[in-house]
């Protein structure tokens, strides 16, 4: 049999196992999970016969050895930063290697050794990246092969809460990371293109910088810039393009919410704060504003933030409760973004039957026969359950699809690679409409950055 080792048993990898384990019997598919934590995997496994399930730490190196050189395929579910050891023994061994991360400088550093045994390590073939990869890279080469000139690329992709779960005044939950979430956008400028200019946005704008998107069916979402928005435009041929913009998408109000908790300091995670252990959330608030004698924390927080009581922010806030002093933060040394996930995390946590949602929205701007033309392309997937969650749907079906692509051959070309070439992603995305994953795309009229130009 055919020998699959998944690694990494978490929220993301429940629809990548069962898709390979009701493929088993017609592909001749034995599938090792391996994970720190058993019980987890062997929840997505159950009593498969073609599957089994092994306690691996990565960090162990015997261990880690004896799974890879009994498969013949590894698929790493890991966090990004802890690929890079399993990947040294993929090429040791001559495995082949999926991952949904990005494409880190030491993955990179392999290449020459994974083509030179002649090895196939996909990368970047989860949701965002991945899907956002294939789908746009299958509308460029369609403009391409038809004579058209690119000359905007602007792309969006959210993780939110579906319609039906949709119950608080943010408009949002945490469907994935809630840490990455707290912390979005720190670390430098956001950077792209607009008509042909460099724009910056620092990280104390960047949430009262949004687009606004209108999604067939869904509303009207907003997105705010991602940090590095021109780092595919070598990748995706994109050279010459004029506007070149990545987003992340919420509900319309929540990034002006979210801005009054960075312009507090409360998103930092650069230095730890006194006995936080013993705070409560309302001393966590004060902690950030001026001392009064008489002034109420309410009353200071509006009053610096130039927030009116009758302003709809205002409730956001309240619905968090974080002016209670009977809540405690109860976490020791902890950073201002600890401790705000923490608190978040009590309001914004799923619960059993929510559900989540995969947003995602591709504008193309090109030029063919002297003329200006747009593609608006749409694409929204829905959770099923607190397992089957969306999330999982869009990482875990491309990573599987991937992997028997190339066990079956599908996909040839060695090296370390991500999903942009017609090899890769035109028999993946065919797949993906089969389980309801499908762009839906419209001619619009091209406006660019400046109407008035029309």
């Amino acid at each position: 049999m055919r020998k699959i080792l998944i690694i990494g048993a978490g929220k993301s990898s429940s629809y990548l196992i069962k898709y390979l384990l009701d493929k088993s019997e017609t592909e001749n598919l034995q599938i090792t999970v391996g994970d720190l934590n058993v019980d987890n995997a062997k929840k997505l496994v159950g009593d498969h016969q073609n599957a089994n399930v092994i306690h691996l730490d990565v960090f162990n190196s015997e261990s880690r050895i004896n799974a890879v050189k009994n498969a013949d395929i590894v698929v790493s579910m890991l966090p990004a930063r802890f690929h890079i050891e399993v990947a040294k023994e993929c090429v040791t061994y001559k495995k082949h290697m999926v991952t949904a991360s990005y494409v880190s400088k030491e993955m990179q550093e392999l290449n020459e050794d994974v083509k030179a045994n002649n090895l196939i390590f996909i990368n970047e073939i989860g949701v965002d990246p991945g899907i956002d990869h294939m789908s746009a890279m299958q509308v460029i080469d369609h403009i391409r092969d038809k004579g058209g000139k690119m000359i905007l690329f602007e792309s969006f992709t959210g993780g939110l809460v579906a319609p039906e779960s949709d119950n608080n005044l943010w408009n949002y939950k945490f469907t994935w990371n809630p840490r990455n979430v707290v912390v979005a956008g720190q670390g430098g400028a956001a950077k792209f293109l607009q008509e042909d200019q460099f724009k910056y946005i620092p990280y104390h704008r960047l949430f009262r910088r949004t687009e606004f998107l209108e999604v067939d069916g869904y509303g009207r979402f907003e997105a705010y810039a991602n940090r590095d928005s021109l780092k595919y435009q070598k990748v995706y041929g994109l050279d010459h393009i004029k506007t070149l913009y990545r987003g992340t998408m919420r509900r319309v109000g929540f990034s002006r919410a979210w801005n009054v908790f960075v312009q507090l300091g409360m998103t930092d995670d650069s230095y730890t704060i006194d006995d936080s252990a013993n705070m409560s959330y309302r001393d966590f608030v004060n902690s950030f504003l001026p001392y009064s004698p008489t002034d109420s924390v309410e009353l200071k927080f509006r009053h610096a933030l130039k927030i009116d009581q009758d302003d709809i922010v205002w409730d956001k806030f309240l619905e968090l409760d974080i002016f209670n002093s009977k809540k405690m933060v109860e976490l020791d040394k902890a950073t201002p973004a600890q401790i705000l996930q923490k608190i978040l995390m009590d309001s914004w946590s799923l619960d059993a039957d929510d559900k989540d949602m995969i947003v995602m929205y591709h504008k193309f701007g090109y030029e063919l026969n002297g003329e200006k033309h747009q593609i608006d392309s749409t694409m929204v997937a829905l959770g099923e359950d607190q397992t089957y969650t969306a999330m999982s749907k869009t990482v875990g079906l491309p990573v599987a699809m991937a992997t028997m692509a190339v066990l079956n051959g599908k996909i040839t070309t060695p090296g370390v690679q991500i999903p942009i070439s017609k090899e890769v992603y035109s028999p993946i995305l065919e797949e993906l409409e089969t389980y309801g994953i499908k762009f839906n795309e419209k001619e619009v009229p091209y406006l660019g950055y400046n109407p008035l130009n029309v």
